[in-house]
């Protein structure tokens, strides 16, 4: 099948004792065995639950993956991956990510043994640089978050294995309509499904797809042993999400393109970051390797203040102030003060993010009240 063809229809079929189309809904936290130990494959929902169950095979059709294990958050099922992992393993990552990933790397993992370098891998010699013996995970995020650099999935999965090292790709800003990391060379692939998977931000849920056998084992063990799943509501929830996620990526990356061009020619406008741009550092690769490039766009403003951009986004009407990306509805935020606000300031800076960066989730709405939104609230700062 075709992707907007799995979109509607992978991991599920028709109820079988009532031919219910949609996939029902199983609030049931037991299971009844024919026998001790006989019984359908369920026999305790923390395990297994067939609303889950839908959704781990809609999203592993969707990703080319032959295993999908979801989570009670992107969150949780970072930490599901790290868990794979024992003390004294070593960790790559790109110096531009989610800070909540950064948080769970280093005030978490690194207090149980794990060790971390950020790298800057837009360029491939730093993660030759960055390799140790003990090193066992090279984590990715392209676009990054939310500076949106891109990284060349199958160079880096080249050196990563040639060291012997794994490679997680955070595929929540690209979704698997506009990329394919498993495809590239990627062993993991991790999905914050609370944003692009579910579209329309009511449900809080993580996945991560591989074709690894040994790697869905351990993530079946966090499962039965950690518990970090997700209910059968917020399933559900997320498995009708991607019955339109080909529509709503294709409508927001539409979007986003005739607002890339507005802010690129507003004379308020500093640097427009947006990798479909000819004249991005990564924009040959993101050709290469992405169908469309997306629907985030960051920018920052020629007078660089702080105050200035808070005073931008507190002035927009339909653009809305707030964290999260990924939904139907558009939202502005400020990264320095929001989502990587657990990101040590000297840090971020020496990632490159300024203060006064402003990052757009662009929705689904008529793109001219879009930029009719954000032109009036430029003309006031």
């Amino acid at each position: 099948m075709r992707f907007a063809t799995q979109c509607v229809h992978a991991g599920q079929t028709p109820d079988p004792s009532t031919g219910a189309v949609m996939t029902p809904v199983y609030f049931t936290s037991t299971f009844a065995q024919r026998a001790p130990g006989d019984h359908d494959g369920y026999e305790y929902a923390r395990v297994h639950n067939p609303t889950r169950t839908a959704l781990e095979g809609n999203l592993a059709a969707l990703e080319g993956a032959a295993h999908g294990v979801a989570f009670a958050s992107g969150v949780a099922a970072t930490d599901a991956v790290l868990k794979g992992l024992s003390a004294g393993d070593h960790v790559v990552a790109t110096n531009d990510l989610y800070g909540g990933t950064y948080r769970l790397f280093t005030q978490v993992y690194e207090r149980f043994g794990l060790a971390f370098t950020f790298a800057d891998l837009t360029d491939p010699a730093n993660l030759e640089a960055a390799l140790q013996a003990n090193t066992k995970l090279v984590w990715l995020e392209t676009p990054t978050n939310p500076l949106l650099r891109i990284l060349d999935i199958a160079r880096l999965a080249d050196i990563a294995h040639a060291a012997g090292a794994d490679v997680v790709v955070d595929n929540t800003f690209a979704t698997p309509m506009l990329q394919q990391p498993l495809a590239l060379g990627a062993d993991l692939v991790v999905h914050s499904a609370t944003k692009y998977l579910g579209g329309h931000s009511d449900v809080i849920l993580g996945a991560v797809l591989t074709s690894r056998d040994d790697w869905n084992e351990r993530l079946r063990f966090q499962v039965k042993s950690t518990g970090a799943v997700p209910g059968p509501m917020d399933c559900f929830l997320v498995l009708r999400g991607t019955k339109t996620l080909h529509l709503r990526v294709e409508r927001a990356c539409a979007n986003a393109e005739r607002i890339v061009a507005f802010l690129a020619d507003h004379p308020k406008v500093g640097a427009v970051l947006y990798p479909g741009l000819p004249s991005h550092a990564g924009h040959d690769v993101a050709k290469r390797q992405m169908a469309r490039y997306g629907a985030m766009v960051s920018f920052t403003l020629k007078d660089d203040r702080v105050e200035t951009a808070h005073a931008l986004m507190s002035r927009t009407n339909v653009f809305t102030l707030a964290e999260s990306l990924g939904g139907v509805e558009s939202l502005i935020e400020h990264p320095t003060s929001m989502t990587h606000g657990s990101i040590p300031a000297d840090v971020r800076r020496a990632a490159g993010l300024s203060d006064s960066l402003i990052r757009l989730s662009v929705g689904v709405e008529d793109v001219q009240d879009l930029i009719d939104d954000l032109s009036a609230a430029l003309d006031t700062v």
